[in-house]
Order: structure tokens, then C-alpha cells, then sequence
């Protein structure tokens, strides 16, 4: 096998996790192989440690290849039962000081600050003190929920020394990057509050260096979509054209699943329409219970990739009233901007966090937490728009979205858009 000229890893938790940031990295992968890099690999974590974590993860015969050119690694644990805990990012590590030391120039993404920047700052600390050498450039991108979980768990619980940590490695890499401009004032925020604590100066080092590079889409898969392959999709699922309202997300509580079952109830459209809740999470089990009297509310736990934009496309209405909650904040919204690609009816939201950059003016906004204001939402989409109206707010909502494209964002976060430029800088 011959030598790379140059390479990108991502440091991600990918597929089968179902999440943004599988996404991310896919669409960031993909691009790449048109981009000059010639070796791309994904470093994640062994399909057994994310089942055992209770992440939210996809059939495993459903995940969609990568191209060829696109390496998934998963590195086995280091280190057997005497070690309790870091085992597998010992693993991961280990595997990147490896690939550094090849000697290939590297571009090194980690995405979700807590452990995979941990994993890219040790590894390169490593191979540098090892006489390596290594010609690598490093990004981290705080992702969101490394933000409002893990940092905001810290200042909550009075950990400033963890969160110090977390900072410094974060501000050792090469580039910084935060997912949104939500985001990035957020991570400025707990800054300011670790620097009044500890007398640190994160702050101004934050808000000088982090930069905003939104979530890559592949907008391919949502656009163009055939009526009659839309049509065939949902009489398999005994779904018909503008007849549901559709929640296609986690259903956890942060996402507003309990607001939206309680406005559906109350809103008089739902004679027409079904509630159609296609995903998984924590609060599966108990919406199944607390509704298992309402003929009108269809669960789905098995979507596919390829069936998602169908269902999105085929919906009278898309609704993800998300809401902040302690332990989560929407930080961007990739559903929605690939909802806004699919066509189909209006999207409800809040204006928590990011949603507001996700889906700029082309949403119906309702107020977090309140379901009548949601009930009135629906009913005012599904009884009161004409199609004209509809019509121009799907369009509106897709010139918006397309500007997400993954191969406009990865010019964008590396500067070029010339394949024989050098990356690394």
C-alpha cells in the first residue's frame, strides 16, 4: 500500500451513534476525498463500549458505507481489568501516536471536547515528545452538549478544576470552533465564570480565537426527492401525504415531545392528522404508556437514513418545540435544517439556543414549554395557509438550508477550495 500525501482524522463518537456529530464527521469525511486528502479515517469507539453506554445508536446492518478512502477505526481497550477506567481512550490515543508518527502531514479534527480533545492533546504532546516530529494541525469544534453538559456539570458542581482542564486543552489546538454563534457565546460565558473563580483568562482568549462553523449536510439526500418513491414509503407505514404532523428527533424531554403530545390533544386539527413520533430516547417507553389510549399518535423506532427525508417531505407539518433543560440545550438543529431541505410543510420551533441560525426566518416560532401556543401553531398551518402560503415558506426554508451544504462548510473551515492547496497551513 502506498504512502498517504495527506491525511484528515476525525476523533468522533460515529456511526451507529445517532447524532449530530456522526453526521458531521461522515459529510466532513466525504468532502475531504475531494478536497487532496487521499487517507481519511474516523478514530471511535468499539460498537460494545457504545452499546454498554446506552447511546441512542442505529441497526447496525442500516448504516450507510463510507466511500472508499474512508478508514473507520476502533481501537481494542489498553490495558486489562487493573486499569477500571480509560482503557479505550488509552486506545485511542495510542492508535493516533501511531498514525502520527508515519510522518504523513495530518489534519487532526476532534469533535466533542471531553474525551476526544483529551484523546488529539495527549497524542500529539506524545508523538512530539517522542522525536516524531509530526506534521500535524489540529481543530477542535465544541460540538454544543460538551459545552452545556459537560462544562455547565462542572461549574454547577463547583469542578473548576475540571473545567480548567477542559479549557486549556480546548485552547491548545491549532483552530477553535464552536458549532454555532449561539455556541460560542455560550462557551464564552463559562470562561468568564471559571476566570472569576479561578483567575484564569479564558475569557478573552475564547471570544479573540473561537470561530463558527456550522454543521455539514449533505443536501443531496433530501433534494429531488420522486413523489411517487415519497408516496410508496408512506403507504408502507399506512401514512398518507399532509396527513401527520411529524417529531423526528430524540425523544427526551429537552426536544418538547410532552409539550407536543399535549398540543396535538388539544388542537383541532388533529381530526385530520396523526401525531407520528419516529425515533428513540430515554422517554420512548413512558409516551408509549401515557398514550397507548390514542389511536392517532404512530410511533417509529426504525427510520432509516434513506426513509427520513421521505417522511419529512410527505408531513403536513414538522414540530420540534424544543426547550432548554439543565443537562441540554439545542445548540444548532440539524434536523431541522435537513427537514427545510426535504420540503413538505411548515416547521414549528422555539427560538431556543442556535434554532434561531438553524432555520433563520422560515419557521413558525412558538414559545418553549407552552402547548397551546403549539396547538395554535398547528391548527394555524394545517387550517388556516393556503398552499400558495406553504409553498413560499418551503422555499424560503430550502435557499436558507442549502447555505449548510457540507461541501460549502468544509471550504469554509479549511480555507480553500482548491484540492491542491496544502490544508494544514
Amino acid at each position: 500500500m502506498s504512502r498517504p500525501n495527506r491525511r484528515l482524522v476525525i476523533v468522533v463518537r460515529a456511526d451507529p451513534v445517532i447524532c449530530g456529530h456522526s453526521g458531521e464527521a461522515r459529510n466532513l469525511a466525504e468532502v475531504a476525498l475531494t478536497r487532496g486528502f487521499d487517507d481519511v479515517r474516523l478514530l471511535t469507539w468499539p460498537i460494545p463500549v457504545l452499546q454498554a453506554a446506552g447511546l441512542p445508536l442505529k441497526p447496525l446492518d442500516g448504516i450507510l458505507p463510507y466511500s472508499e478512502g474512508i478508514t473507520v477505526e476502533r481501537p481494542e481497550p489498553v490495558g486489562d481489568y487493573r486499569v477500571p477506567d480509560g482503557r479505550f481512550q488509552a486506545g485511542l490515543t495510542g492508535r493516533l501516536v501511531e498514525l502520527l508518527a508515519e510522518q504523513v502531514p495530518t489534519t487532526c479534527v476532534s469533535m466533542y471536547l471531553a474525551p476526544h480533545d483529551a484523546v488529539v492533546r495527549d497524542a500529539v504532546d506524545a508523538a512530539r515528545a517522542a522525536g516524531y516530529a509530526p506534521d500535524v494541525h489540529t481543530i477542535a469544534k465544541a460540538v454544543g452538549s460538551d459545552v452545556t453538559n459537560v462544562i455547565r456539570s462542572c461549574l454547577r458542581e463547583g469542578r473548576f478544576g475540571a473545567a480548567v482542564v477542559l479549557f486549556t486543552r480546548f485552547l491548545a489546538n491549532d483552530e477553535v470552533i464552536a458549532v454555532s454563534e449561539y455556541t460560542k457565546q455560550e462557551i464564552i460565558a463559562c470562561a468568564e465564570a471559571v476566570d472569576a473563580h479561578c483567575g484564569t483568562r479564558f475569557a478573552r482568549q475564547c471570544a479573540r480565537r473561537i470561530t463558527v462553523s456550522y454543521p455539514p449536510i449533505d443536501t443531496s439526500a433530501y433534494l429531488d426527492l420522486d413523489p411517487a418513491v415519497v408516496d410508496a414509503a408512506l403507504r408502507r407505514r399506512g401514512l398518507e401525504r399532509d396527513g401527520y404532523v411529524l417529531f423526528l428527533s430524540r425523544v427526551t424531554r429537552a426536544k418538547g415531545i410532552y409539550d407536543l403530545v399535549d398540543a396535538f390533544a388539544r388542537s383541532q386539527a388533529r381530526s385530520r392528522l396523526k401525531l407520528v413520533v419516529a425515533g428513540n430516547g430515554p422517554e420512548l417507553e413512558h409516551l408509549r404508556e401515557i398514550t397507548r389510549d390514542d389511536d392517532r399518535i404512530v410511533f417509529l423506532t426504525d427510520v432509516e437514513d434513506e426513509e427520513k427525508p421521505l417522511l419529512m417531505n410527505g408531513c403536513a407539518v414538522y414540530a420540534l418545540p424544543t426547550k432548554p433543560e439543565p443537562d441540554f440545550v439545542e445548540t444548532f438543529g440539524i434536523a431541522l435544517t435537513e427537514k427545510m431541505l426535504a420540503g413538505g410543510g411548515p416547521v414549528i420551533t422555539t427560538t431556543t439556543g442556535g434554532v434561531g441560525e438553524a432555520v433563520g426566518g422560515t419557521a413558525v416560532f412558538v414559545e418553549a414549554g407552552n402547548a397551546a401556543d403549539i396547538a395554535a401553531a398547528i391548527d394555524r398551518v394545517v387550517l388556516d395557509m393556503s398552499a400558495g402560503e406553504r409553498q413560499l415558506m418551503a422555499d424560503k426554508a430550502r435557499e436558507h438550508a442549502l447555505s449548510f451544504d457540507r461541501v460549502r462548510v468544509f471550504d469554509g473551515l479549511f480555507a480553500t477550495s482548491d484540492p491542491a492547496v496544502a490544508l494544514t497551513g
